[in-house]
């Protein structure tokens, strides 16, 4: 599986088309080749004949992987797939990080319901993680489920400032559930101390 196939860099796309048509590759520091019997889905957001329209992306490629397209609609678009996926989200970032089983309650599963989502699935996990933790008790509510900063106006906003502003809140609130404990929070998080520096730097400034 090859995520964001669009950004990856055209040197890295004919070593990629190589290893496809000849079904074999060399490990980085070895000699040995290696033959291949996959199958290979690819992702991306943006349209790959366009990119190779502007010469950012192989046309021979583009060809190659040519197969069945499958093509899934915004989160905005797929109804209860929302309540589904924000459910599975509170249950694994709760067992992940220890914390008691939490549920949604009615009014924060309606006031999910009616958000756009600019920032998709991810952005849908970060809300859901950031509310786990505002959360003092067994329950998500309304009030702990947090879109931006001004909600109910411009969602045209770029993606990343959407998701970038949520890690901004997660790590805050975790460093304060945590005594500051930057150790146990990248820990937690699963990224190193450094991010968390980095982050607390941004925002200060």
């Amino acid at each position: 599986f090859i995520d964001e196939i669009a950004e990856m860099d055209i040197s890295l796309q004919a070593k990629l088309l190589r290893v496809i048509q000849e079904r074999e590759l060399t490990r980085i520091g070895g000699n040995t080749r290696i033959h291949l019997d996959v199958r290979i889905i690819i992702a991306t957001h943006k349209d790959l004949a366009n990119e190779v329209k502007n010469g950012r992306f192989r046309e021979d490629l583009y060809y190659r992987l040519l197969g069945l397209p499958i093509l899934i609609p915004p989160l905005r678009r797929r109804g209860n797939d929302i309540l589904i996926l924000a459910k599975y989200f509170l249950e694994d970032f709760c067992r992940e990080n220890k914390f008691p089983k939490k549920i949604l309650t009615k009014e924060a599963q309606e006031k999910l319901m009616k958000y756009s989502y600019p920032g998709n699935v991810r952005e849908l996990r970060s809300i859901i993680e950031l509310a786990s933790v505002m959360s003092n008790d067994d329950q998500v509510t309304q009030n702990e489920i947090n879109f931006t900063q001004i909600e109910n106006e411009d969602y045209s906003m770029p993606e990343e400032y959407t998701l970038r502003e949520f890690t901004f809140r997660l790590i805050k609130n975790l460093l304060k559930k945590y005594d500051q404990d930057v150790l146990l929070v990248a820990k937690k998080l699963d990224i190193g101390k450094s991010t968390i520096y980095r982050y607390l730097k941004e925002m200060k400034e």
